[in-house]
């Protein structure tokens, strides 16, 4: 039972703050307009971590490498202590193997993070078009949505590439994402 109680308290709390970390990292690298209540809000919740490691470890070719390193290393420890709290032999543990477990976890995170902010964009567009966040979402999404758009036009006003996208996404979830995790788990 208390395990159970370990097990909720680290997918209510510390995998919610790897995904800040990375969103905060996906954010900056597509240059999204941060002055807004999400960008704010994200911000606000990471910086103190952010700005200390970020003393240490510089930004490389313009890219947030401090978030993506504590996005992974949060992760990482997540991964241990599900791990531990679900009673795993840390004999012979092979440290490659979370290592690779770990980035194929913040792949599929950077995925459902898209997914999340496509679905978010489609309701906002109905409901209301003009909020502040809208600016951040079309920002995120644009680069992935602007291919499909070239390749299929709209029938009758309805943009079916955002469907589209998330069928892509759901795909590359399940096939080589989930093959990767599969592997990387198997070789701890």
């Amino acid at each position: 039972m208390l395990n159970e109680a370990l097990l909720f308290l680290l997918d209510v709390l510390v995998q919610p703050f790897a995904a800040l970390l990375l969103l905060r990292f996906h954010l900056q690298w597509l240059r999204a307009p941060l002055r807004n209540p999400l960008g704010e809000f994200i911000m606000t919740l990471t910086d103190f971590a952010v700005l200390r490691v970020r003393r240490f470890i510089p930004a490389v070719r313009g890219f947030d490498s401090a978030s993506l390193l504590l996005a992974f290393a949060v992760e990482m420890v997540y991964l241990l202590a599900v791990l531990w709290a679900q009673g795993f032999p840390f004999a012979g543990f092979h440290l490659f193997a979370l290592l690779a477990w770990t980035a194929v976890k913040l792949l599929r995170l950077s995925l459902y993070l898209l997914m999340g902010a496509l679905f978010v964009q489609a309701i906002l567009s109905w409901v209301n078009p003009y909020t502040p966040v809208a600016g951040l979402l079309n920002t995120v999404t644009h680069r992935f949505l602007a291919p499909l758009r070239r390749l299929i036009p709209p029938l009758g006003n309805i943009d079916l590439t955002v469907l589209v996208l998330l069928i892509v996404c759901q795909l590359i979830l399940i096939v080589p994402l989930g093959w990767l995790e599969s592997m990387a788990i198997r070789l701890l």
